[in-house]
Formats: structure tokens, sequence, C-alpha cells
């Protein structure tokens, strides 16, 4: 059974995920207490390892704020994801089995439905579902946890602001081919990490260029398809 601490955190980060916290929000303890019927210790720990994690921000005579996602987190937070990203899915490619290849296609085939559809909603679930199976045989748990928790960050962030890049959700749809025809030709796992890695570096970069501004740089928020994070 879980701990205490442990429950505190998961109420808080789903309350964020979902926005019952959005960005700004104060976590008051006392409320948090009163609602939850959970004494103030186990909060006062959850409410640390949001921090830590980059969920909230304590501020000195003020409290616990849910942190508000701007463009440079954003940034910062895809470059992040294509480095540990890369890695799980080159750990797991050696691994992934054929129904798993095949189910990771037709993933590819409906994130292509859903761009026809102009479901940006339906699109960026196909598509971090798209690569957390691709990194989910990797066997290092702490890895993939990582990967999990950086891919609901970014999903955080998506809520708040649209990121566009003319035509780069397309683009991405078909560098996903191309990540698949690596694994299932067997190719040097270093070749998979670079081909992921750059896959999400694309996304920075492409979004930069529309924007005019350096690659990796803040971007200013825009509406389209890409903003979920290649």
């Amino acid at each position: 059974m879980a701990s205490k601490a442990e429950q505190c955190f998961e109420i808080l980060k789903a309350g964020i995920m979902d926005g019952t916290y959005s960005p700004g929000h104060r976590l008051v303890i006392d409320q948090l207490v009163r609602a939850h019927g959970i004494s103030s210790v186990p909060w006062r720990e959850s409410l640390r390892r949001l921090e830590a994690e980059g969920w909230v921000e304590i501020v000195p005579n003020v409290g616990a704020l849910v942190r508000t996602f701007d463009t440079d987190a954003w940034a910062r937070g895809l470059n992040l994801l294509a480095r540990i990203g890369g890695w799980a899915t080159a750990l797991s490619a050696p691994h992934l089995s054929p129904e798993q290849l095949a189910e990771a296609r037709g993933l590819n085939r409906e994130m292509n439905e859903a761009l026809a559809a102009f479901d940006p909603a339906r699109f960026g679930r196909l598509n971090r579902d798209f690569h957390l199976l691709l990194a989910s045989r990797c066997g290092d748990e702490r890895l993939l946890g990582m990967v999990r928790n950086e891919w609901a960050r970014l999903e955080v962030i998506r809520r708040s602001a649209f990121w566009y890049a003319p035509g780069r959700a397309q683009a991405a749809v078909a560098e996903h081919d191309s990540i698949l025809e690596l694994i299932e030709a067997g190719a040097d796992p270093a070749a998979v990490e670079a081909a992921a890695r750059q896959h999400e570096i694309n996304t920075v970069e492409a979004v930069a260029r529309a924007e005019g501004a350096s690659p990796g740089a803040a971007v200013p928020a825009g509406a389209g398809l890409d903003v979920d994070h290649g």
C-alpha cells in the first residue's frame, strides 16, 4: 500500500495534470488537510518532491505555487526528452516484439487520420503513446519513469499554449516510419538512438524557424497541430 506521502503526491500531480490546479495556483496545506483528511506532514513531503521534479515552486512567505510553464520550459523539456527518450528507445528496440511494432505502426496511421480530421488532442495522445511504446522495453524502470514524467510535463505545457511550425506534424509522422524501419531492420542501437533524438530536436528547430528564433530558444505560442513534441 502506498505511503501517505505517496498518496498526497499522486493527488497533487493528478490535479496539476488535469487542470484542477492550474499554473500559479497556490497549494495551501491546511486546505488540503481538510479536503482529503490526511495530516500536514505527508503534504509537506509531497510538495518537496513536486518541487524537486519541477511541478511546483516553493516561494518564501508565499507557499507552494503550481509552476507556470513558459516557452523556454517547453524547449528545455523537449531537448531533455530527445536525450532520454532516444536512449530509452535504443535500449528498447531489440526487445520490441513484432506485435508491438505493428501496434506502433497502427498508432502512426491513426496520427495521420487525426491530422486529416484536424484533431490535435487525439494527435497528441497518439504521439505520446507511440513514443512510450517504443521506449517500453528499455529494461530500466527509472529511465522509463523519467521519460513518462517528461511526457506528462510537456502535456501540461501543451494545454497552456499551442506551438506551431508549418508542416512539422506531417514530417513527424514520416520520421516515425523511418525510426520503425530502423528498428525492424535490426539497426545498430546507436543509429536508433540518433534517429529518435534527432526526431525531437527537429521539432524544436522547426518551431524556432517558424518564429524566426534560433534553435532551442524560447518560442512564443501559436496555434496548430505541432504542439505534441514530434
